[in-house]
């Protein structure tokens, strides 16, 4: 851990490091997943979600960056090169055989719904070392993520 002046003690803020580091490896996960869906994605829906798909993602990158930041405001290390994020990535793998845009709709909505009960752990887990700036980001990013799991969904709800 790097010296700062910020008040939080040195316990806490490696707690909160590791907490961020934890969640920027299933934030990269989800936006490379992302991205696999809106290069893929295939049938009659085609533009509507691989733009859509490509506005989560723009939103996803954004978090990248406000979770990698946050660990480095405490002192620590960005843990977020592609062999890190593959070992500490809490994520499903995303389906390599699908192509559908149905199928595609049911796989990012599975991840977007798995990160964003991670998010709401590391809320808790922020909150419990009474971190409220950290726990605010991540409140921030759930609420948004929260958005676009309603925004996919919706594809899911409409009854046939």
């Amino acid at each position: 851990m790097y010296k700062t002046k910020n008040d939080l003690s040195l316990e806490v803020r490696e707690k909160i490091c590791a907490l961020c580091n934890a969640q920027l490896a299933n934030c990269i996960d989800l936006q490379t997943q992302t991205k696999q869906a809106h290069w893929n994605v295939k049938g009659p829906e085609f533009i509507g979600l691989h733009l859509l798909f490509d506005k989560i993602f723009k939103d996803v990158v954004t978090w990248v960056d406000l979770i990698a930041e946050r660990g480095v405001m405490m002192g620590g290390i960005a843990n977020g090169t592609v062999r890190e994020v593959a070992k500490a990535t809490k994520l499903k793998e995303y389906p390599h055989d699908i192509a559908g845009c149905h199928d595609h709709v049911i796989a990012l909505s599975s991840v977007l719904g798995q990160f964003g009960a991670g998010v709401r752990e590391a809320i808790d887990a922020a909150d419990g070392l009474e971190d409220a700036d950290t726990a605010d980001m991540f409140t921030q990013i759930s609420r948004c993520n929260d958005k676009w799991l309603w925004f996919v969904e919706a594809h899911l709800q409409a009854p046939n």
